[in-house]
């Protein structure tokens, strides 16, 4: 898949370079440098090996890798945007896009706000890397009995992605502490174009029966939403160094994640306002300092939320686990799609954090009846999924 993308990013950028060549340096030959430099590729993977489970062969490979293809250039695209908007520095343990331009353009002293320009220029770049991922998967050569479906699947795929980003903003903008608003969030913005929608697009390649996609797609959700869930607990409590992003950017940009909304609730439901005011207090503020966001990790652990999240994430997976069975899926292509989801929904080596309560904080109890049900529905093998990329991520 590597070499496939390789082959079409330099056909871009020779397109590119044709027109102007400031434009090919500072836009899209950095933009494919950042599609091919990293990530854990795992969107093709899954289509991949759904492809292969459900019958796939030869012969369907050079659309399955086209559209896998297309499928890292829609992510660069996200991954760019959500940066943006987050006012993200960092992204895979280096600047992220926007930064880069920023710090392009500062060491060549232009006057111009750099910060300003460069956030502008990243949306272009963004727009770019999807019109790229539309080129491909309209030039994909798809049986015509295979075309309707997969377009189908893209255009779904596209529309909820978008629709789960505005949430995300959304949920920042009115400081959402609402369950099931960050789980509906999780589920459009990562959840389906992480995995449901690649698991659906290599069944469609295959040409799976109803039944086989409806119980993909269904395990899909699943272990996507577990993916975002420990991503959200990753970005608070995990280490940068294999994370590949500051820790504590989702409190610092005011996210509404499922882990906030539970402590909250949690909190609530106990009385414990001095939990509620420092939550209230840290979120959203962009300067928030190592100690300050040390404490706000002491006061969700003394909520239980990690704990309940990481539940969450457990019955998920097990979820995930029996709608993939119910699909009927034999052979090793089975087998290494079943290990794939698996590593997708489950907790990597390294936890992401500690359920007991500090020493010094007291634990709060857990209020009756208030965890959504687990019907309410995301890096790679182990190894593979190091620096995960969550969300849009």
């Amino acid at each position: 898949m590597n070499r496939e993308l390789a082959r079409c990013c330099e056909d871009f950028a020779s397109l590119s370079r044709s027109l102007d060549a400031v434009f090919a340096d500072d836009i899209a030959e950095r933009l494919c440098a950042y599609t091919l430099g990293g990530g854990a590729r795992i969107r093709p993977q899954l289509l991949w090996w759904a492809l292969r489970a459900c019958g796939g062969g030869d012969a369907e490979a050079p659309a399955a890798l086209r559209v896998a293809a297309a499928l890292e250039l829609i992510q660069s695209c996200a991954l760019i945007h959500d940066d943006v908007m987050d006012r993200s520095a960092e992204r895979r343990g280096r600047p992220s896009f926007h930064a880069q331009i920023a710090l392009r353009h500062t060491a060549h002293g232009e006057e111009a706000d750099p910060g300003a320009f460069a956030q502008s220029a990243a949306v272009l770049a963004g727009d770019l890397a999807l019109s790229w991922a539309d080129d491909l998967v309209a030039a994909a050569d798809l049986p015509a009995t295979v075309r309707p479906h997969i377009l189908r699947i893209w255009r779904l795929m596209r529309t909820e992605m978008v629709a789960g980003q505005y949430l995300d903003l959304h949920g920042q903008a009115t400081s959402s502490r609402s369950a099931v608003q960050a789980i509906r969030t999780v589920c459009l913005k990562t959840a389906r174009y992480t995995v449901e929608r690649p698991l659906a697009l290599g069944a469609a390649l295959a040409g799976a029966d109803a039944t086989t996609t409806r119980a993909l797609t269904a395990a899909g959700r699943c272990a996507g939403v577990a993916f975002q869930l420990r991503d959200d607990l990753l970005g608070v409590f995990g280490d940068p160094k294999a994370t590949g992003k500051p820790a504590g950017d989702d409190i610092r940009s005011g996210k509404a994640t499922y882990l906030l909304a539970v402590a909250h609730s949690r909190a609530r439901a106990v009385g414990a306002t001095d939990v509620i005011r420092l939550l209230d207090g840290c979120r959203g503020s962009a300067d928030l300092s190592e100690a300050a966001l040390s404490s706000v990790r002491d006061a969700l652990r003394s909520t239980g939320a990690p704990a309940q999240v990481e539940r969450r994430i457990g019955r998920l997976a097990q979820a995930a686990r029996f709608h993939l069975a119910a699909a009927r899926l034999h052979g090793p292509a089975a087998r290494r799609l079943a290990a794939l989801l698996t590593a997708v929904a489950s907790p990597p080596g390294e936890a992401a954090a500690p359920p007991a309560a500090p020493a010094g904080h007291r634990a709060i109890a857990s209020p009756a009846g208030h965890e959504a049900p687990a019907s309410s529905a995301g890096h790679e093998a182990p190894a593979a999924l190091a620096g995960r990329e969550g969300g849009v991520r």
